[in-house]
């Protein structure tokens, strides 16, 4: 195996283990998170999942589109070792709403839904304000979806990430039941 096809192959193992991992948290902390500066925001995944498992020819894929939240397929994939490989992600902080689809394999955002821009030209506004505002909204939910990755691969490079793991084991079977 070439470096190359290596390197592709641990950023596709890590962007699982984070999907996955967001998953968990997301459900275990009701979609509450915190930055730095003590602002919260809701991060949940919902609709739109699909989860992966096996190498090579073996490859066995399961994949939810539920408009009513129903996730037992990929709740069962997860529970036989399969991983998160893709997911719509929903990132709400006050009255701002972000929707997002996310690729494990590349860490990939597709279909960015940002809080709607005010399109409305007054007279006297500035005629960048609008973009701008976009840009920043856009600026907004990558900050978002950094800090959850900081605070996974935190834990995922330490000490910490053997009880991290037994936490998820011990949530999937309560799922079981």
């Amino acid at each position: 195996m070439d470096l190359m096809m290596l390197a592709e192959r641990e950023n596709t193992l890590l962007g699982q283990d984070f999907l996955t991992w967001l998953w968990y948290k997301s459900e275990i902390q009701d979609g509450m998170f915190e930055l730095e500066s003590g602002e919260r925001f809701m991060l949940y995944m919902e609709q739109r999942m699909s989860v992966q498992g096996g190498d090579g020819e073996n490859v066995d894929t399961a994949t939810v589109n539920s408009a009513s939240g129903d996730m037992t397929e990929v709740l069962y994939g997860l529970r036989t070792g399969k991983k998160v490989t893709r997911c719509q992600l929903k990132m709400e902080i006050d009255e701002n709403l972000w929707q997002m689809q996310v690729k494990a394999e590349d860490f990939t955002l597709s279909g960015l839904k940002t809080p709607k821009v005010d399109m409305k030209d007054e007279e006297g506004d500035d005629p960048d304000a609008k973009f701008l505002e976009k840009i920043y909204l856009i600026e907004k939910c990558v900050a978002l979806f950094d800090h959850v990755f900081k605070e996974f691969i935190t834990i995922r490079i330490s000490e910490q990430w053997k009880d991290e793991v037994a936490r998820f084991q011990s949530w999937l079977r309560e799922g079981e039941k």
